[in-house]
């Protein structure tokens, strides 16, 4: 048993084999995975039911587990800022979320830098993040 906060295998080896400069992908509930990430991505599927797993709960375990170089958002064309983007912003402090259009978005996720796409249960709609992997620092 691991005593690391991450724990699921096939998430651990999508992190494992990515670099500085891959990115992963957490997708809502309405997000087309199939159709709307990299087909060489790692998919991962941990939407178990309605709001279960949630996009916060997923990138609360990532922050520490990768570097975060950089995160953009899938942002409404009109309209407030969806109220989640104020989570995102309390769990990677420092970092600006850099938005995108919805289909600006889609593009970004096929690209060929996406190393891991992960599902969630996540209701709450333009709860989407595609982080870039950053570097580890040496000590």
């Amino acid at each position: 048993m691991l005593k690391y906060q991450l724990l699921h295998p096939e998430l651990l080896r999508g992190l494992g084999e990515a670099g500085h400069g891959a990115q992963v992908l957490i997708a809502d509930g309405n997000y087309p995975l199939a159709t709307r990430s990299h087909p060489g991505a790692r998919r991962i599927f941990l939407n178990l039911a309605p709001d279960l797993v949630r996009v916060t709960d997923v990138l609360k375990v990532l922050v520490n587990a990768i570097p975060i170089e950089s995160a953009h958002v899938m942002a409404p064309e009109q309209g407030p800022e969806p109220a989640i983007f104020a989570e995102f912003r309390q769990l990677v402090p420092g970092l600006d979320l850099q938005p995108l259009g919805r289909f600006e978005f889609y593009d970004a996720a096929r690209g060929p830098d996406l190393a891991v796409a992960i599902a969630t249960g996540e209701r709450r709609v333009y709860a989407n993040l595609l982080l870039t992997i950053g570097v580890v620092s040496p000590s």
